[in-house]
């Protein structure tokens, strides 16, 4: 097999093909953008876990320093954010980043959260939500009503991976107030991504001239409950089978074929929908379990987790990466874009913070459990992505300088959490 694939890729070298010679010449800053953004994401990401911060700050932060080369003159780099393969890879990566955040949680997971995780979850996108819409219509108040429901919708995320690995070096992983984060990030993804949907399709028919009425909203609505039923109803009844008959191949990596297929296609009938293909990638994870993936362990494959995660490795980084690269530091010397980010990372915050009301447990501390929800990470950069990805009369959704507000919001309440959780649990246990 081996010599057989060096005869092919010789064959391939000696034919002197127009199209392939065409191919190369196109892929070429391609392949410079991938080794810039690996190198910059992979020392950001170091820098930032020596910092006691998460990688992806520090991916953040080096797409930010490589996207803003050009006030100092250096301008080889600016096609970052304009070269339609790297965008495309960025697209790529953050599908695979929601498949991904969906593996790590069951149907059954959303099952089994108790009425204080249910709770908090609600309040924590409610919330957030209104006070987003709010600052948007007092900052920007020509923006207009989509605009205003797209920064709340921002708020509403909530990246708990951050609040986990706290807990996990205190050692309070196992606690109530862990568990009720835990299971509140579960549900809030799902409404977040509701949320979105809701927003992003509202923006798409406002967009093709179509006016946003209730029964509009009805309409969206009804179509995001409806894919996720029809996911769910495939992921119970057709994707057993078809992964067990996957079993029976003889090829190797068949497990990772077919869940990257399986993600692929859900993001495909997600647009299908008029959602964002996210929610489909993220429902295609939340449908597979662990059961669908026991033959082939079995055998002795890794489990899709594991298999995904050196995808991950490529991809999310190039998403990252070009999101910060986005960002452009000179929007920050207008006083309305540091007031807009101070006031969405206010709100942010405040809304996070009042979702421990939702704690019903006596003996829990309702401050942890709220700061534990107060970190947006990825996903806010998910939805700020969508943001700008959307179009409202010719015109992106979110202009630079409301992403840049955005990146403030997940840079700064990304960086309070971890010493703010301390603190809290510190407070709690000496209580």
């Amino acid at each position: 097999m081996r010599h057989a694939r060096r005869r092919m890729a010789l064959l391939a070298l000696a034919l002197p093909l127009p199209a392939l010679a065409a191919a190369e010449d196109s892929i070429t800053p391609l392949l410079l953008a991938l080794a810039v953004i690996l190198t910059a994401a992979k020392l950001g990401g170091e820098v930032a876990v020596r910092l006691g911060q998460p990688a992806v700050l520090g991916e953040l932060v080096a797409g930010v320093a490589l996207g803003n080369l050009g006030h100092l003159g250096f301008h080889g780099l600016d096609f970052l954010r304009t070269d339609s393969s790297v965008l495309t890879l960025a697209h790529l990566g953050v599908l695979i980043l929601l498949f991904e955040v969906g593996l790590e949680s069951t149907v059954g997971d959303l099952a089994r959260v108790g009425l204080s995780s249910l709770l908090v979850a609600l309040v924590g996108v409610v919330t957030p939500f209104a006070l987003g819409w709010a600052v948007s219509a007092w900052l920007l108040p020509a923006a207009g009503p989509l605009v205003h429901a797209f920064l709340g919708a921002t708020l509403c995320a909530t990246s708990v991976g951050i609040s986990a690995r706290v807990m996990q070096d205190l050692g309070r992983s196992r606690s109530p107030e862990a568990r009720i984060i835990l299971g509140a990030a579960v549900i809030d993804d799902v409404l977040g991504l509701l949320v979105l949907a809701v927003v992003a399709g509202a923006v798409a028919a406002a967009s093709t001239g179509a006016p946003v009425s209730l029964a509009g909203i009805g309409s969206i609505v009804g179509k995001s409950v409806a894919f996720l039923a029809i996911a769910l109803l495939l992921g119970r009844v057709l994707v057993p089978r078809v992964f067990d008959a996957g079993a029976g191949l003889r090829g190797k990596w068949t497990l990772l074929s077919f869940g990257l297929a399986l993600a692929f296609a859900f993001a495909w009938l997600s647009g299908l929908f008029g959602l964002a293909p996210i929610v489909g990638a993220f429902a295609a994870g939340l449908v597979l379990e662990p059961r669908h993936s026991r033959l082939y362990t079995r055998r002795g494959e890794r489990d899709l987790e594991d298999l995904v995660h050196p995808i991950s490795a490529f991809l999310v980084p190039v998403f990252f990466v070009t999101m910060g690269a986005s960002t452009d530091l000179a929007t920050f010397g207008d006083a309305q874009v540091l007031a807009l980010g101070a006031a969405l990372t206010v709100a942010g915050i405040a809304g996070k913070l009042a979702s421990g009301v939702g704690v019903l447990e006596g003996g829990v501390d309702r401050l942890t459990v709220a700061v534990g929800m107060v970190p947006r990470g990825e996903v806010g950069l998910i939805f700020a992505g969508v943001g700008m990805k959307a179009t409202l009369g010719g015109q992106p959704l979110l202009d630079a300088g409301t992403h840049s507000a955005i990146v403030v919001l997940v840079i700064v309440t990304t960086l309070v959490t971890p010493p703010a959780l301390r603190m809290s649990l510190s407070r709690s246990r000496a209580h």
